[in-house]
């Protein structure tokens, strides 16, 4: 199969950071978007489980898309859109005192929907807007 040239950019955290453990990329620029893959409560080094309740893995899960939006030179302040999957959708509540905490006004969109995660209890993925750079 020949190899096509893609209008995107895969983006990837750097050296210090092994790569994702599957086939995807931790984020792609589109254009003047930045689509952000999951991001899970994982230490990027070690791939270790970081909390073990849903606060502390909100934490660790948004300290991981800031750090995949800053290898693509964007901030919390790019994101336009945002999607949450909670394990459990009672979780909500904790789960958006953190995001509190992450975004200010004027909030992206969002979309939270209940999920199993595979032994972790919260996922988000983000668009970003990059079109100002």
């Amino acid at each position: 199969m020949a190899e096509r040239t893609r209008a995107w950019q895969s983006v990837t955290l750097g050296d210090e950071f092994p790569p994702p453990a599957g086939p995807y990329s931790p984020a792609v620029r589109a254009g003047d978007l930045l689509i952000v893959s999951g991001q899970v409560p994982r230490d990027p080094r070690s791939g270790a489980l970081v909390g073990d309740d849903v606060t502390a893995q909100a934490r660790s899960t948004l300290d991981n898309l800031r750090r995949v939006l800053a290898a693509a030179g964007a901030g919390v302040e790019d994101v336009v859109s945002v999607t949450v999957y909670l394990a459990d959708e009672n979780d909500w509540g904790a789960f958006n005192d953190v995001y509190r905490a992450v975004f200010s006004p004027p909030y992206p969109t969002r979309t939270v929907v209940g999920a199993r995660l595979r032994g972790v209890l919260v996922e988000v993925s983000a668009v970003a807007w990059l079109g100002r750079r």
